[in-house]
């Protein structure tokens, strides 16, 4: 059968773009803030297409609205300064609205798979059919960067036309490697401050000096930096470059992002199973103390991943504040029973609920004692809470700043 591959819109500066997407459920937004870091490292300036907003470099094109008409006029002004480079967070709803057939992307990464946004996509084989567009409409001679660990890769791999190289990296955090792996984590070590990760030998292993340092604390972020150097050695970027960038990118707003050091406060985007688990075990890591929790989960989406969500961090921290995050239209308070009912399956937990979400943070914080890691999870870089037809002001940063004294 003859595969349908993408055209370019029909603007003539199009053609000029190398545009790297990625998708995946979690960390998209790192993987492109890291890709990016790579480039400016190699002295481009970059178009950065991602949840927390459209740049060039280091600045927010904040009038630019987050639609299809947004997205090129985004890669107008970038042509208008003359970009050869962008990297774009290719979410499942914009691939299902056929945008990798709108626009030309020159390389795709996939980071992971696992339930989420369900009620948007009806089933797991559609939100499934939705990220791996991607890879279908990927060109001649391009590249696919898959995760080696990941069920959800292997279908997208079958999928994937055989005229497009692939590349795979593994983590074994996320579990054994179902194909052998182009770059491989051997240990991570973390701190308040950063991650190092030292690479299981092989040849880009070797030419990227065995390993690399990160200002992101976490060992997903080492996982999403694999990835990361992954797409950018494809693209043509030298070792040494790869390294300089990885180690040069700062934290991402909203993705573990640490607010004070002892206790240790981070805020993170975390909702869903996975990415919990993943948060609260780096928390472990870091905890002299402690790990404690507060965390809720959206309305009007994936109701089923809630009970999930609870057990896993029930069953990985010390204590919960179970709380509103967008509860849209839906009951908050149902919203808090099924998370009640995961945590406490969890067994391990002392759970309290409080559905005010300031006076959640406020009584974690309180609790916090020195040792301890406090993570705030779910909402990460937004601004606003989802109450009905209202999008009220808050902010989680702002928020521990404020029950902390301390300024911006």
């Amino acid at each position: 059968m003859q595969l349908d591959r993408p055209t370019l819109p029909p603007f003539p500066w199009a053609d000029r773009f190398f545009t790297i997407g990625t998708t995946g459920t979690n960390g998209k937004t790192s993987t492109t803030l890291l890709q990016a870091a790579i480039l400016r490292a190699q002295g481009e300036s970059v178009l950065v297409v991602s949840t927390i907003g459209y740049f060039i470099d280091d600045h927010l094109l904040a009038d630019v609205p987050r639609t299809l008409l947004g997205f090129h006029e985004a890669f107008r002004r970038a042509a208008a300064q003359g970009l050869r480079f962008a990297v774009v967070e290719a979410t499942s709803k914009a691939l299902a609205e056929a945008y990798a057939k709108r626009w030309r992307f020159d390389l795709g990464v996939f980071t992971n798979l696992s339930p989420d946004h369900l009620q948007t996509h009806g089933s797991w084989e559609h939100y499934l059919a939705a990220k791996a567009q991607l890879f279908v409409h990927l060109g001649p001679g391009r590249t696919a960067v898959l995760n080696a660990a990941d069920q959800a890769a292997q279908l997208i791999d079958r999928a994937t036309p055989t005229d497009v190289r692939r590349q795979w990296f593994h983590a074994p955090s996320r579990g054994p490697a179902l194909c052998e792996p182009d770059l491989a984590i051997a240990t991570v070590e973390l701190d308040a401050r950063g991650t190092a990760v030292t690479l299981r030998p092989s040849a880009l292993a070797e030419q990227l000096g065995g390993g690399f340092t990160l200002r992101l604390v976490g060992e997903v972020f080492a996982e999403n930096a694999l990835a990361a150097a992954l797409a950018t050695l494809a693209a043509g970027v030298a070792p040494a470059t790869v390294v300089a960038g990885l180690a040069a990118c700062a934290p991402v707003p909203g993705r573990f992002e640490v607010l004070q050091h002892d206790p240790l406060i981070a805020i993170d985007y975390a909702h869903t199973p996975d990415a919990l688990a993943r948060t609260c075990d780096s928390a472990r890591r870091l905890a002299r103390g402690r790990v404690l929790v507060v965390f809720g989960a959206g309305g009007d989406s994936s109701a089923d991943k809630r009970e999930p969500m609870g057990e896993v961090v029930g069953a990985r921290a010390d204590a919960v504040w179970i709380t509103n995050d967008n509860p849209r239209r839906e009951d908050p308070r149902a919203i808090a029973a099924a998370l009640q009912r995961g945590v406490e399956r969890g067994g391990r937990a002392r759970l309290s609920l409080q559905l005010d979400r300031a006076a959640a943070i406020a009584a974690a914080i309180a609790d916090a004692r020195p040792g301890d890691v406090l993570v705030i999870a779910g909402k990460g870089h937004e601004r606003g809470q989802d109450h009905g037809d209202h999008v009220l002001p808050f902010c989680d940063v702002d928020e521990v700043r404020r029950v902390l004294g301390v300024g911006p």
